[in-house]
Order: structure tokens, then C-alpha cells, then sequence
């Protein structure tokens, strides 16, 4: 499952709250005088609209297809109070809801009844002779065909079926209907474009990996293959391990607990490089270990910092790793005492604008936004001379992510 980004995770907190609006008409607050119960027909009605409204949302979330739209349709034919409701794309038949459950007679010539509206992008009422099957008793004698698109596209239609020649009051319930169904859709575009985007920025930040880690690791290897071999097969194991983990194609998040495991894995092989020069120091709540997180979100940061910081004239480095439990959430930093940056130069890293030898802070920040809103994007204190210190917060639940 894609995971929920800005505007998913805001669709997903709208249909909790209409879930909760609906539970609140539906029983009414019972102290105080502050509500009251459903007695009467327009209170009836909104609780139904909102209640439909729920219902057919996640499945729309699928895009207009035949498996977002079948589940869908029933509900939405509840919501106009048709005899019949077809959904077409521009070439066929993606639902039908209501008296022709054989998908003969109206069901097959949905896409004929909506043609002529998705070509010329507008609304349609069709009379009695046009949508009549011959069927005897058919309880079929209108339609109103709104067209669902999106901007300047036509994605397809929404026919509702009426006993009768459609009243003005059906058409524009139908094309409220339809405007809502777009915009469904388009939410349902948007969360798969920007995991598409998610997905790329995760494979621009492992192919950084090989330029700046792996020749650097292998050479260090390789000396301790001469003076110390035992070590040496240890170091490799623990390549071994590190590569198998940044690689892995399927996984989008992890655990804080694999994260971190991560981290220690590349740290071990940058103190066989650097040896005294880096020293590191983590620090991290058991009760956080579980959070998840994008995938390699932790290891680029402290990588920079192990970089970044060993460029200080005093030739050493000391990382600190933090995971601290933060109430419903985890707060996570990572601190060196290197030389410290210039804040714009930083900035324009974490907004992208930086060299490529940047893409890891703002491949990070992207990610995490794109995830859990834009209050989880980093946080950077910086300064030359003073060091940098790199913070972020995740939620310990969030609706549609889990580890990979």
C-alpha cells in the first residue's frame, strides 16, 4: 500500500472526522442539551449523505477502475436514490448498481447513453426513448449523464437512471455527485504520482551510495587484510550486511529499531577507516525502537555528518545519535562537533538547490514530508565553528504505514 502523503494523509484525517461526525448525528450528545437525536427527516438525510460519503470514499481512492468503482456505485446509487447508476470511463463499462444486475439491457449500453457527453465535456439528460431497453415493465425512463474529469481531462462518466424524466433536482445532485468522484480520483493520482516521486528520490539516494561509501569501505577492507584478517572478515560480513539493507527493492519503511542496526553497521566500517578520528555515541529509548520510518532515513544523516565533520582542522569527529520517546511520537537527532556550516548553504541543501554531494539531507526532508506532513520535515542548527545538529519527528502510528 502507498503510503498516505500531504494531501493523502489529509484526506485521511476529512473521512475520520466524517466517520466521527456521523457517529455524532447518528447518537446525538446526550448532556447539556448540546444535541439531539435523529427525529427528524433533515437531520435523517445529512446523516445518510455523510455516512454514504464515508462508505464509498476508499474505494474511489483506487482511481476510476473497475476495482475502485464496483464497490463504490452501490453507495452512490444509495446517495441519489436511483433505480440505476452506471460508471464508464471513456471506453467501457466500469460499474453497474441497481435493476439490470445481469449487466444486459441498460448495463451494456451505459458507454453508448454517456458518449456523446464525454466527447463534448458536458452534462446530459437523456428521454425515455433513449435509454428504454423493451423490456417489459423496464422501471427505467431517463437518465442524467454528468461527465467526471479532472482539469481539461475526461476520465469518464456518472449515469444516474430515473422512473421518470429526470427532474433539475437529479441533475445537479448528479453532477455534485460526479464532482465529488473526481475529486476522489484525482487524490487517488496524486497519492500514487508521489509515491512514484518517493520511490525515485529512494533510488537517487542508494545509487549516492556507491560514490561516496563503498570504494572508500573496500579500500579500508583491504588493508586490514594484510595486518589483521580476522578483522578484516568481520568488516566484510558487516558490508555485506550494510549493502543488503540500503538495496533491498522492496521496503519503503522500516523499523527505528533496522534503522538504527543500519546505522551502527556503517559506523563500525567508517571507524575502520578513520579510526580515533571518529567517535560515536548513541543513545537511543527502547520505546521507540518499533516507530516506523522512511527507509534510510537515519544513515544518510549520519553519514554527513561523519563527512562534513571530519573536514574540521582538528581532524576529528564525534557523532551522537538520538531516538527519544516524545509522547506520541519519536524525536530523532543527529549532532557532530565538526566545523559547522554556513545556514543558507544548508538550507539550500535540504530544499535541493544544493551540489549533489547535498542530495542526502534534502532526499531526507523530501521524503519525510511527503510522508507525515511538512511538521516532519529536518530541522538543522548550524554555524561555522559550531557544529550541526540535525533533528526530526515522526508520529508512532500513522494511518498506512508499516515497515516494509
Amino acid at each position: 500500500m502507498s503510503p498516505p502523503t500531504g494531501d493523502g494523509v489529509l484526506l485521511v484525517l476529512l473521512t475520520v472526522a466524517t466517520a466521527l461526525l456521523v457517529v455524532a448525528l447518528g447518537y446525538g450528545l446526550t448532556r447539556g442539551g448540546m444535541g439531539r437525536r435523529l427525529t427528524n427527516d433533515a437531520d435523517r438525510a445529512r446523516f445518510d449523505t455523510l455516512h454514504l460519503t464515508a462508505l464509498a470514499a476508499p474505494s474511489l481512492r483506487q482511481g476510476l477502475s473497475v476495482a475502485g468503482a464496483r464497490p463504490a456505485a452501490r453507495h452512490l446509487r444509495q446517495l441519489l436514490g436511483t433505480p440505476g447508476l452506471a460508471m464508464v470511463s471513456t471506453t467501457e463499462l466500469l460499474a453497474w448498481e441497481g435493476t439490470d444486475d445481469d449487466s444486459g439491457g441498460h448495463a451494456a449500453g451505459a458507454v453508448a447513453h454517456a458518449e456523446r457527453a464525454v466527447r463534448e465535456s458536458r452534462t446530459r439528460v437523456l428521454a425515455a426513448g433513449e435509454v428504454t431497453c423493451g423490456r417489459p415493465g423496464c422501471p427505467l425512463r431517463g437518465a442524467v449523464v454528468a461527465v467526471v474529469g479532472i482539469e481539461d481531462r475526461v476520465l469518464g462518466a456518472l449515469i444516474a437512471y430515473s422512473p421518470t424524466r429526470p427532474t433539475a433536482q437529479l441533475v445537479r445532485a448528479t453532477e455534485e455527485v460526479a464532482r465529488w468522484v473526481a475529486s476522489q480520483v484525482e487524490l487517488a493520482e496524486l497519492d500514487d504520482q508521489r509515491s512514484r516521486t518517493a520511490e525515485a528520490e529512494l533510488r537517487a539516494l542508494r545509487a549516492q551510495i556507491s560514490p561516496h561509501f563503498v570504494y572508500n569501505c573496500l579500500a579500508a577492507i583491504a588493508v586490514f587484510v594484510r595486518t589483521d584478517p580476522d578483522r578484516a572478515r568481520e568488516l566484510l560480513l558487516d558490508f555485506a550486511d550494510f549493502t543488503r539493507y540500503a538495496f533491498r527493492r522492496e521496503a519503503q519503511f522500516t523499523t527505528l529499531a533496522d534503522e538504527l542496526r543500519n546505522v551502527e553497521r556503517y559506523l563500525v566500517l567508517e571507524q575502520a577507516r578513520f579510526g580515533d578520528r571518529l567517535a560515536v555515541d548513541l543513545r537511543v529509548a527502547q520505546e521507540v525502537l518499533g516507530v516506523t520510518v522512511p527507509f534510510l532515513s537515519v544513515q544518510p544523516l549520519v553519514e554527513n555528518a561523519v563527512r562534513h565533520g571530519l573536514e574540521s582542522g582538528r581532524g576529528s569527529v564525534r557523532v551522537v545519535v538520538t531516538a527519544e520517546d516524545d509522547g506520541d511520537g519519536a524525536l530523532i537527532s543527529v549532532d557532530d562537533d565538526g566545523t559547522g556550516a554556513d545556514p543558507e548553504t544548508v538550507l539550500a541543501a535540504v530544499e535541493g538547490r544544493g551540489s549533489k554531494d547535498s542530495i542526502g539531507l534534502g532526499n531526507v526532508d523530501l521524503r519525510l514530508r511527503q510522508v507525515f506532513g511538512d511538521s516532519a520535515g529536518l530541522v538543522v542548527d548550524t554555524a561555522p565553528g559550531a557544529g550541526t545538529r540535525v533533528t526530526f519527528r515522526v508520529p508512532k502510528f500513522a494511518v498506512g504505514v508499516r515497515p516494509g
